[in-house]
């Protein structure tokens, strides 16, 4: 299993068990993203700890789930960044359009607000 998923109630923390978030899974992070927002899941943090890489087809998963969240009013926050894909995040500008937290306990809080 590349992504592990803990819900409670309408949030849920999406952990990548991943090196590379590419091409050949982020069709699965996707389709889990969409999954937890037809539950009523509105509030989701992904942590990338795991992720050391990431290309536009995960940088495209990850945008998807910020647009999930914010069209049923709820709160999408990324956490855990590597370097590598932090570099990219910022290169893309996505660092002023997304929520970002060093760590998991952080995302919650930010949820939690």
């Amino acid at each position: 299993m590349n992504f592990l998923t803990t819900q409670n109630k309408n949030e849920a923390v999406v952990k990548t068990n991943v090196e590379k978030l590419d091409a050949s899974n982020a069709s699965e992070l996707k389709a889990e993203l969409v999954l937890l927002n037809k539950n009523g899941v509105n509030n989701i943090v992904i942590d990338l700890s795991a992720t050391k890489y990431c290309d536009s087809s995960g940088l495209s998963s990850i945008l998807t789930a910020n647009r999930l969240c914010k069209d049923t009013n709820g709160r999408f926050v990324l956490c855990g960044l590597q370097d590598n894909v932090s570099k990219l995040i910022q290169i893309a500008q996505l660092d002023k359009v997304l929520s970002i937290t060093e760590n998991e306990a952080q995302a919650i809080e930010v949820i939690h607000q």
